[in-house]
């Protein structure tokens, strides 16, 4: 069988660069070179070459996070390019990259979610009216961006001024969100028609860090990873549906990982993530290897995944590109 020549995009320009490229080192390792010949291209130097080999490729892995990469604008590019990838397209990517859309497309669909005030870079700051409105903690975050970067758990009033101003480093708006106490999940969902989900993983950083930041995140032993998750059958099942519904809501296509709170026996989604991390501390590779599926092997579904998306769309060229003047 002819190898399928893959695309590996990593690295990129935003804040979480150095994940992206750790993510495309191991998927570079775990790719299987026997039917694939993987060549890497970095956006931040090699778009032209990427246009240029455009015509050789066959699928392209996007192992990209934040803006330029996970927000629609990279598989934009692929789509007028003609190479398919895993994922999310334009639309899916751009709504889970935006916190306030996402949550108003859950919203709408019945999901539920902490309540929210939302600031613009020039508003007036009324930490009063925060306090009143949602009380304490809270959590302050970009309304756009990944990896926990520019977010802070606010704890006291004297605090939040600050994190508001640390948060608005990253994006022109900020969501202010109420904080939920309880014990953190992520459910990956796997497909594009048909959904399937992976194994819950609790999520329990260590006593040194306030909420899973980025540190906990992509430091080895800095989070105790639990799959599946400590919860009983109802919550995983509820969580499992909720993740589906999350998938669905916000046009999310290959593979997707919902965050969500349990607080008692109620359920709140925080956020989805089109482009889960790769590396070896990430979750969704933890999801399925508990499921039996091997990081190659997972990557195999993805590729699958991606041209499957490409024959569904029916996107061929027109056959009379002839203009006519009258």
């Amino acid at each position: 069988m002819k190898k399928l020549n893959i695309a590996l995009l990593s690295g990129g320009i935003s804040s979480e660069r150095e994940v992206s490229l750790a993510g495309g080192d191991q998927v570079f390792d775990a790719l299987d070179k026997s039917k694939y010949d993987v060549v890497r291209y970095d956006p931040k130097t090699d778009l032209p070459k990427l246009t240029a080999d455009a015509g050789t490729i066959d699928v392209a892995l996007i192992i990209l996070h934040g803006p330029y990469g996970e927000d629609g604008t990279i598989q934009g590019m692929l789509d007028l390019l003609g190479i398919p990838y895993q994922g999310s397209g334009v639309l899916g990517s751009a709504i889970a990259m935006h916190k306030l859309a996402s949550k108003l497309l859950f919203e709408k669909n019945g999901l539920p979610v902490p309540k929210d005030i939302i600031l613009k870079k020039g508003d007036v700051i009324d930490p009063v009216f925060y306090l009143k409105a949602l009380g304490l903690p809270l959590v302050v975050k970009p309304v756009q961006g990944g990896s926990s970067i520019g977010m802070s758990l606010v704890k006291s009033e004297k605090d939040l001024a600050g994190a508001i101003e640390d948060a608005f480093l990253y994006d022109d708006t900020v969501m202010i969100e109420a904080y939920i106490e309880g014990i953190e999940i992520t459910v990956s969902i796997i497909g594009n028609d048909d959904l399937e989900a992976l194994p819950i993983v609790e999520i329990i950083p260590n006593k040194t860090h306030d909420f899973f930041n980025y540190k906990a995140k992509y430091t080895a032993g800095e989070t105790q990873e639990i799959c599946p998750a400590g919860i009983s059958d109802t919550l995983a099942q509820k969580s499992v549906m909720l993740a589906k519904r999350a998938h669905q809501a916000l046009f999310c296509k290959g593979c997707s990982r919902t965050d969500m709170i349990i607080r008692d026996e109620e359920i709140f989604i925080l956020e989805t993530n089109t482009i889960p991390g790769m590396t070896q501390t990430s979750l969704l590779p933890l999801a399925a290897e508990t499921a039996g599926i091997s990081f190659s092997k997972l990557m195999d579904r993805m590729i699958e995944l991606a041209l499957e998306n490409k024959s569904r769309k029916h996107l061929e060229k027109p056959q009379n590109t002839e203009t006519i003047v009258n």
